[in-house]
């Protein structure tokens, strides 16, 4: 009968974390069900989930962050169905495909100041590049990055990460400095040395939400460009509409000489990314035929990546997003700051449009503080791990601690939330943290799961 892939799923259905635990990342099994975040899914639509006991959730992970215009749009679909129908000549390398022109086309046409696209599969290829090409229009090895960074964990992107334990084993790295996210007199300092090809920063930072403060993007700009150095800025997350605008930069008035962008780009289907620049950056690099293929990469420019890029910036058009991901995004925060004033737990809330970070600390009473404390010593950040797990498993909502080692609960809706799923989302942000202000029970309930399936997955290992 051949290959089908319906029959294969059906037949296979359930032994998922067994394949992975025999043939891919045995660790992601584990952590999952440690923290009782297991689950078969088999459904989704929109910004839900639906699981193989039918049961309908809340997805405000959304892959960390690719489902911008929620899963399975319509209209991404349809774009990918016609490429497939269409049976096109698909890279064939000694060519110049349309779909990938009219992508570049409609990229540009967003950021005016730059000129040119570099199309890759992946948002830390998309750094990649944007490293390469510092290093050499400038001539210099050094690239400054912020604290807290992410950028990926490919050798280039792991440079500039600000993450030690993702580091850790993997040296020698890129020539890079870590400067604190909107320290002015660091970077400057640091400029001055005349080594800096770059900084690299997220105008909203993936790890923890921490938000640029007004002017510093500017500020950089005149500084690095000061010091013959470039302002790369790292849309891969907070841009694509995720801020209220196409891209974080223009919350502040900078143009910015390199953008890499990707995540929601890809309409939640094909890995697309890429790195956007200016003409006399991008020339220096492929400055003669002879270079032509001085940086590239196989799939890139490939057509189901290319329609699902093409369709996804017209989902954002046409469906109004970034209107709506500010309006939203505005909503989620004013009813986050009211609960602020009600939970002694909560400590900040913070964000732009549709991304958004609610920092966790120690109350100040000392009853309170008893139920922060114990998980808090164990390891930071469990904390927001045990409200990650209720609103899981009593609410039926996917959140994400913002970082390992950080008391930051994550939230990145899809840019086409309703003030119904807000509603949704808050109903069980507040029962869960009026159930730890009110009692202890959930704190050593959920500290005596961890160390219940932790033993038994011991035990069957």
């Amino acid at each position: 009968m051949g290959f089908d892939l319906a029959d294969l799923v059906k037949s296979r259905a359930g032994e998922g974390s067994q394949l992975w635990s025999r043939y891919l990342n045995p660790q992601t099994s584990k952590v999952l069900h440690s923290v009782g975040l297991d689950r078969q899914w088999v459904r989704a639509q929109g910004p839900y989930l639906w699981d193989d006991q039918g049961d309908r959730y809340l997805d405000w992970l959304a892959g960390f962050g690719v489902f911008g215009l929620g899963r399975n749009h319509p209209v991404v679909a349809r774009a990918l169905h016609q490429v497939l129908d269409a049976e096109l000549a698909d890279m064939v390398k000694m060519d110049t495909p349309l779909l990938a022109g009219l992508l570049g086309e409609a990229l540009v046409a967003r950021v005016p100041h730059l000129d040119r696209v570099y199309l890759c599969n992946s948002g830390t290829e998309a750094v990649e590049a944007a490293l390469k090409f510092a290093r050499y229009y400038t001539g210099r090895p050094r690239v400054l990055y912020c604290g807290h960074a992410y950028h990926g964990l490919t050798a280039g992107a792991l440079s500039v990460n600000g993450g030690k334990a993702f580091k850790a084993g993997f040296g020698p790295l890129l020539p890079a400095s870590e400067i604190p996210f909107g320290d002015i007199a660091a970077l400057e300092k640091a400029a001055a040395k005349g080594d800096v090809a770059a900084l690299i920063v997220e105008p909203v930072q993936g790890k923890g939400v921490q938000v640029a403060p007004p002017g510093y993007l500017a500020a950089a700009a005149g500084v690095l460009h000061a010091n013959k150095a470039l302002l790369i800025c790292d849309e891969v997350q907070a841009g694509m509409g995720r801020t209220g605008r196409m891209f974080s930069f223009e919350h502040d008035a900078v143009e910015p000489d390199i953008i890499t962008v990707a995540k929601t780009l890809s309409g939640g289907y094909v890995p697309v990314a890429a790195t956007m620049t200016r003409e006399d950056i991008f020339g220096s690099v492929y400055s003669s035929m002879t270079r032509v293929l001085v940086h590239d990469t196989t799939y890139s420019h490939n057509n189901m990546a290319a329609a699902a890029g093409l369709a996804a910036l017209s989902v954002i058009d046409d469906e109004g997003l970034l209107a709506n991901a500010a309006a939203r995004g505005d909503e989620l925060r004013r009813s986050l700051e009211r609960s602020a004033a009600r939970f002694d737990f909560i400590k900040d809330v913070r964000g732009r449009g549709l991304m958004v970070g609610i920092e966790f600390g120690a109350p100040g009473s000392l009853r309170l503080k008893g139920r922060y404390s114990p998980l808090s010593a164990l390891r930071k950040g469990l904390f927001t791990q045990m409200v990650v797990c209720r609103l899981f498993s009593e609410h039926r909502v996917l959140t994400q601690t913002a970082a390992d080692h950080m008391d930051v609960l994550k939230l990145l809706p899809p840019l086409a939330t309703t003030s119904e799923d807000i509603g949704w989302f808050m109903s069980g942000f507040e029962a869960v943290m009026g159930e730890i202000q009110a009692s202890s029970r959930p704190v050593w309930q959920f500290a005596k799961g961890l160390a219940s399936r932790s033993l038994a997955r011991s035990s069957h290992a």
